[in-house]
């Protein structure tokens, strides 16, 4: 029953500060703090993750799909902006 509780909890907290990321966000695209290219990025995992999980249908897999591929996508990125900066591109 604890557990239950504890997990709900959880998940509302995380979901609220999902909103307030999103709200603010918003508000900053709108007030022209912020271009919507660059708050637009923060979409990319939750496409791959839909992607994700029409491609297996279970959720538990397509989280693990896209933590996967988001990590391939860093060390990738790591890489890139390392040479980048060694070779002065």
């Amino acid at each position: 029953m604890i557990n239950s509780l504890a997990i709900g909890l959880a998940l509302g907290l995380i979901g609220i500060g999902v909103i307030g990321i999103l709200f603010s966000g918003v508000r900053n695209v709108i007030n022209g703090k912020s271009e919507i290219k660059k708050v637009s990025i923060f979409l990319v995992p939750i496409l791959v993750f839909v992607g994700s999980y029409l491609a297996m249908g279970t959720l538990n897999e397509a989280g693990v799909a896209t933590m996967m591929f988001m990590m391939v996508v860093m060390i990738l990125g790591i890489m890139i902006t390392g040479t980048r900066g060694t070779f002065k591109f």
